[in-house]
């Protein structure tokens, strides 16, 4: 069933409740340090704008668990960011519940844009950890419920956690007969990744990397009766590469996981492609001595990358795919020397004409972003647990709790 989004919903002199996705890096003299998180959401917010609404957002800034965590992540200078990206004041309120947020948001006119103090320092209160922001505490989600007249979740990137900014404020907002909606970046998350999984073009190909396998288990299993194919590459192929009693010298492998490795290749088969060869080295560094192997890594030697035969063998597989989901770099892409495999897919992924090409991950996101080719890509998505508990075919609560058509 679709959700409701935002564009079904009359915003006009509404007080606009959203949650957004502004977790981003604060440098070290008080700056945001990547924006892309915030720029994604502001199609969202210009709509709300735009639509004569009040733009109330809530979000979240790190982790908290005790005060002391609470210097450094305070929400102020996103605030003073995304005035400059909307060309217009944001009112930051350095709290997240009481008089002085009320009264801004009374005071607020329509066309304003207001940012509340990170949800999360509602996990600690009065020195304890209470984690009522995490714990989805139904109080807080109804009081922060009573402050508007709909909800617009945004937050793709927090879609797969129960909180109170997101699932909280939607069931208390149901429950009053309030509307509660996605955004326009929560649209695209679930229109790309759920249509890559549920209905996608074939030949389907899946890319997986990173560095262990028990990150992907749940995500290998959903998409082994999906896919045509699954690339593995990465710390985690040297698992697999342990299950087909290939050596691996001192690779990154998790032991305990070699058996479900073995499971996975028997039932996916050829569908299966691992790297051919493997750019190894004698220590975790990047100006350690390397070389590039076929098969067998040698005692005393790591894989930290794929080599040129596995990247011609990734491309061939590619090259007639119709749909391809990509997650996890291929090698240890923050070392120079490592970051070829994960580049050369990148920007191969670029060149793929009449394909739904759809990107998420931290490496993967950055690697594509560095080539110039993101705007040659269908999809990027912001979330990186989430996306991938989509992929698994998990049902996300944030996504659940927002209203269907």
């Amino acid at each position: 069933m679709a959700k409701t989004i935002v564009s079904d919903l009359d915003l006009n002199d509404k007080k606009v409740l959203m949650r957004l996705d502004f977790n981003v890096p604060i440098t070290a003299d008080g700056k945001v340090g990547d924006d892309n998180r915030m720029v994604a959401a502001l199609p969202t917010i210009k709509y709300v704008i735009e639509h004569h609404g009040k733009a109330i957002i809530f979000a979240h800034l790190g982790r908290i668990k005790t005060e002391e965590d609470k210097k450094g992540k305070s929400l102020k200078p996103v605030a003073a960011h995304l005035s400059k990206l909307l060309n217009q004041p944001v009112t930051f309120v350095p709290v997240t519940e009481g008089k002085q947020l009320e009264d801004a948001i009374n005071n607020l006119k329509d066309g304003d844009v207001l940012l509340v103090q990170n949800t999360r320092y509602e996990d600690v209160v009065d020195g304890k950890n209470v984690k009522r922001e995490s714990g989805n505490d139904p109080k807080l989600g109804q009081y922060w419920a009573s402050l508007g007249d709909c909800f617009v979740n945004d937050a793709f990137g927090t879609a797969h956690r129960n909180h109170a900014s997101n699932v909280g404020i939607s069931k208390a907002m149901e429950a009053a007969g309030k509307p509660v909606a996605g955004g326009f970046l929560m649209e695209k998350e679930i229109k790309y990744l759920g249509d890559a999984v549920k209905n996608p073009r074939r030949p389907f190909v899946a890319i997986l990397g990173g560095a262990k396998v028990s990150d992907k288990i749940g995500v290998i299993d959903n998409l082994l009766s999906k896919v045509d194919k699954i690339i593995i590459g990465g710390g985690m192929a040297y698992t697999f590469y342990a299950a087909k009693g290939i050596k691996i010298g001192k690779s990154l492998v998790e032991k305990d996981k070699i058996d479900v490795a073995k499971k996975i290749l028997d039932k996916g088969g050829d569908k299966i492609v691992l790297p051919t060869d493997s750019v190894v080295a004698d220590k975790f560094a990047n100006d350690a001595d390397h070389k590039t192997v076929k098969g067998d890594i040698p005692d005393g030697m790591m894989a930290l990358d794929i080599g040129p035969d596995s990247i011609k063998t990734f491309e061939n597989v590619l090259k007639s795919a119709k749909t391809v989901v990509w997650n996890g770099p291929m090698g240890v892409f923050e070392m120079p020397n490592y970051a070829k495999g994960t580049l050369a897919v990148g920007k191969f992924l670029g060149t793929l004409k009449d394909a739904t090409t759809i990107v998420g991950g931290g490496d993967s996101t950055s690697a594509v972003k560095q080539l110039g080719v993101a705007d040659k890509l269908t999809h990027i998505s912001t979330g990186g647990g989430a996306s991938l508990q989509y992929l698994e075919g998990k049902t996300l609560p944030g996504i659940a709790a927002i209203s269907d058509k």
